[in-house]
């Protein structure tokens, strides 16, 4: 028969209607010769009511004999129920059976089928399609699905053209690795699965297209964390003609609106807005969580001229101050926070704590010179713990900046109800890497520099500053953007300013470059993570907990046994050979 409607939406208003609902057993009880079935579907819990005297046997043996996970049809009364369950939406009534009908069996499931279930993270995987099946499971998905309805009606109203770009493309060498897929009819080259749809997008700037969006698979093969995966989803955007402020507001504007259907909350606009400096020096991480406060603080003046030559001749010496936690850290835990601050590059952790207004500690001896001064510098009170980093300006604000992080959340600082949005804005356009022995693309090798700095490009590359601004969310990158290079002499000086002859730049961009012959318009865009932005309003910590059929910490899937062995035939197609790694 027709399901008349989904189980989970049945409420008092449906009294007395004759309903064929369908779904899953989420449990079975027996009391006293009648049988209670709760019936699962997508929107919920419904109440099913046996009755030994008004069923067949047929029925009645048919509904002894189901098990949890027992896929079946029922057609039934609405009746209010005696005793009401307030804990779900449908706990006012009951579905009093007539029919029963069994349209699959089930083997008992290797964990319960349900929120707070124990169960391996490996195995959830293995067994994803039942993992999907629990209540808190579909509800991020159904949120993940509201949210993107939100993006598209929103961006539709401003006009925006919704374009799908390749997914065969070409590798580039900037950037995380490549996913690379080789050529069957061209042996011996690679497509790359595309890290993002940047070069493309801006071409579709150059056909006259102006406003462009996609939800859009990417893929970057990297080393996996909780805000990770090898596959990804960004919402991706792209401009003509507007400033960075105008991509910016129009950012705000579908942010607002994400949150308004998506959480019922209206969020302040215009977001604040930080330099990159600042968030580095005051936050130690250029997307800082400024749900609370505990600000890095530069001592380095007031250490000078003193004799403790581990703070006097450090090329830096910053400081946070834990408010009222002297008394909840002791040496062993101290010693416990200098292990993670060595895992940023620190040589060590120095600290006092504040007592009966005097500095204690192992440092406080080497301090008692300036201890007045300090004091009045980072407004000490009794029982405040100072941890001080010395070393260099960068390996300090990464240090206390990952500590500010773990001491707010050991000492349950953090509002986790508020959803405090902040651009990060003034980035520098260039970045040190030490594996590289170079300098390379902050962000990309498309980013416009500013007017002011464009010259150090061919000069001092970490003075180039980029219009380039990131959306940061709760301590997390939401998402980035910038304006473009639209002329051909500046993305060519950029270029040869990261290291590319005319030669590899011609081979590896030379489309694009021949492109900015043809009137290409100013432009700019931005992209969102879509599963960061799900997992940040479904509350979770890691991005699995809002994608269908992710990869676990090892990139692999235990469902599907992805990435696997292919047969020798396939390998000969592509003329390729795999070595032996053992």
């Amino acid at each position: 028969m027709k399901r008349s409607m989904y189980a989970g939406r049945v409420r008092r208003d449906h009294v007395g209607r004759q309903l064929t609902l369908k779904g899953w057993v989420a449990r079975r009880r027996d009391l006293g010769g009648l049988i209670f079935i709760d019936l699962r579907d997508r929107e919920g819990i419904m109440q099913l009511v046996i009755n030994p005297e008004a069923v067949s046997n047929e029925v009645m043996a048919t509904a002894e004999s189901l098990r949890s996970e027992y896929v079946i049809e029922v057609t039934g009364t609405v009746q209010a129920r005696e005793q009401v369950n307030d804990k779900i939406p449908t706990g006012q009534v009951e579905l009093h059976v007539s029919e029963l009908t069994v349209l699959n069996t089930a083997k008992t499931t290797p964990f319960e089928i349900k929120d707070d279930a124990e169960m391996t993270d490996d195995n959830r995987l293995r067994y994803r399609y039942l993992d999907l099946r629990r209540p808190s499971m579909l509800g991020n998905l159904k949120l993940r699905a509201k949210v993107t309805h939100s993006v598209r009606n929103y961006l539709d109203e401003l006009e925006f053209i919704d374009v799908e770009t390749p997914m065969l493309t070409k590798s580039t060498p900037e950037g995380a690795r490549d996913y690379l897929v080789p050529s069957r009819v061209s042996q011996g080259h690679f497509y790359a699965l595309p890290q993002s749809p940047q070069i493309t997008k801006q071409l579709l700037m150059n056909a006259g297209f102006d406003r462009y969006y996609q939800i859009v698979k990417c893929f970057r093969d990297e080393d996996l964390r909780g805000d990770r995966q090898p596959e990804f989803t960004q919402i991706d955007l792209e401009t003509s003609f507007l400033d960075d402020q105008e991509i910016q507001d129009i950012t705000e504007g579908l942010i607002a609106c994400v949150m308004k259907e998506t959480k019922g909350i209206d969020v302040t606009l215009p977001f604040p807005r930080m330099s990159y400096d600042d968030a580095m020096n005051n936050y130690g991480s250029d997307k800082p969580d400024t749900r609370f406060e505990m600000l890095l603080q530069d001592l380095t003046d007031l250490v000078k001229g003193i004799e403790f030559k581990v703070f006097s001749q450090a090329p830096v010496v910053k400081a946070i101050v834990v408010k009222n936690a002297a008394d909840k850290y002791s040496r062993k835990d101290i010693d416990k926070l200098t292990e993670v601050a060595k895992q940023y590059g620190a040589k060590g952790l120095a600290w006092v704590k504040v007592a009966a207004g005097e500095l204690t500690g192992p440092v406080a001896k080497f301090l008692t010179e300036i201890a007045t001064k300090l004091t009045d510098r980072l407004q000490l009170v009794d029982n405040d713990l100072v941890l001080f980093v010395a070393d260099t300006l960068e390996v300090a604000n990464a240090t206390l900046g990952g500590l500010r992080t773990r001491l707010a959340k050991d000492l349950d600082m953090v509002d986790n109800s508020a959803f405090n949005f902040l651009w990060v804005v003034d980035w520098p356009m260039f970045e040190w890497s030490e594996e590289e022995g170079r300098y390379m693309s902050a962000h990309h090798p498309f980013t416009l520099p500013t007017e002011e700095t464009a010259a150090e490009l061919e000069g001092d590359l970490s003075k180039v500053r980029a219009v380039a601004y990131d959306i940061v969310l709760n301590g997390y990158e939401l998402g980035g953007g910038s304006l473009r290079i639209n002329q051909k002499d500046l993305q060519e000086r950029m270029l040869k300013a990261l290291g590319f002859s005319q030669e590899s730049a011609k081979e590896q961009f030379g489309f694009l470059l021949e492109a900015m012959d043809y009137g290409f318009p100013p432009h700019g865009g931005l992209a969102i993570g879509l599963d960061r932005f799900v997992m940040i309003l479904a509350g979770e910590d890691n991005i699995r907990e809002v994608i269908a059929f992710p990869k676990n910490n090892k990139a692999s899937d235990p469902m599907t046994q992805a990435p696997s062995l292919v047969a020798d035939k396939q390998l000969e197609e592509l003329a390729l050979q795999v070595q032996d790694h053992d």
